[in-house]
């Protein structure tokens, strides 16, 4: 029976989550567990977001994308118990197979280097806070905001780095696609990528001979410099890139 609510749930919620494995039993259970909707929780690598299904529509918009999208929360059936749908091995007709939990929802991935996540929700055409979160904090434009702070991500554990090696860090959302290139191999943008070793955070060594090196990182198309190394060097025809130095052995 829970591997048939299990699947079932999966189906009704698939494609709407970003930040979560939704596959895991976990997750599934973690929203059969919910009474009912209440305050902004952390589940994972997302925040989970919860409104009553009473609303016609739910929206919700974030300051750190200066508001300019809106996504939508999702109504969370639940698969009704097979015993009320079937009598005598007949399906009835007229019984919906899913019920209303009550609850409409939304995940979002956490952002990286940010300490509060800022926003408004839109309930039924009207912007607002967020009803069932107490903290609210005046925008730039001095329109109220709901806040949830967020925890503090553990700093992943680096190790020692090896002398005549360079260690690349990198942070972005989860699930991205980072790589480096430089003057040590002729700036190839394919040759060498960048692992995950934790959500968002993005690490490479690289053995290189002692001395200076220029090198960019390569991340949804664009060429950009080490926004953790202040180090700066303009070519000819003024594009920054970032240097690099490895210390002898």
């Amino acid at each position: 029976m829970k591997a048939f609510i299990a699947a079932a749930l999966l189906i009704l919620i698939i494609g709407n989550i970003q930040a979560v494995d939704t596959d895991s039993y976990q997750f599934i259970d973690h929203l059969r567990s919910l009474s009912g909707p209440g305050k902004p929780e952390v589940f994972e690598d997302g925040v989970l977001f919860t409104a009553p299904s009473s609303y016609r529509r739910v929206g919700i918009s974030f300051a750190h994308e200066g508001y300019a999208k809106v996504y939508w929360f999702k109504q969370l059936l639940l698969p009704r118990d097979p015993a009320e749908l079937y009598v005598n091995g007949k399906r009835q007709k007229g019984i919906d197979p899913n019920i209303d939990s009550g609850i409409l929802f939304h995940i979002e991935t956490i952002p990286s280097n940010l300490k509060n996540l800022d926003y408004r929700l839109i309930i039924d055409g009207l912007w607002t806070t967020d009803p069932a979160n107490p903290i609210a904090v005046a925008g730039p434009s001095g329109i109220l905001e709901s806040r949830f702070p967020l925890p503090e991500k553990p700093k992943p554990h680096l190790g020692d780095v090896q002398p005549g090696t360079y260690r690349f860090i990198y942070r972005t959302d989860p699930g991205e696609l980072v790589t480096v290139g430089g003057s040590f191999n002729n700036w190839d943008p394919f040759m060498y990528e960048l692992r995950e070793i934790s959500p968002g955070f993005y690490t490479l060594t690289l053995p290189l001979p002692p001395g200076n090196f220029q090198y960019l990182f390569f991340h949804r198309g664009e060429q950009i410099t080490d926004p953790e190394n202040p180090r700066r060097l303009y070519s000819r025809e003024g594009r920054a890139v970032s240097e690099g130095q490895v210390a002898q052995r």
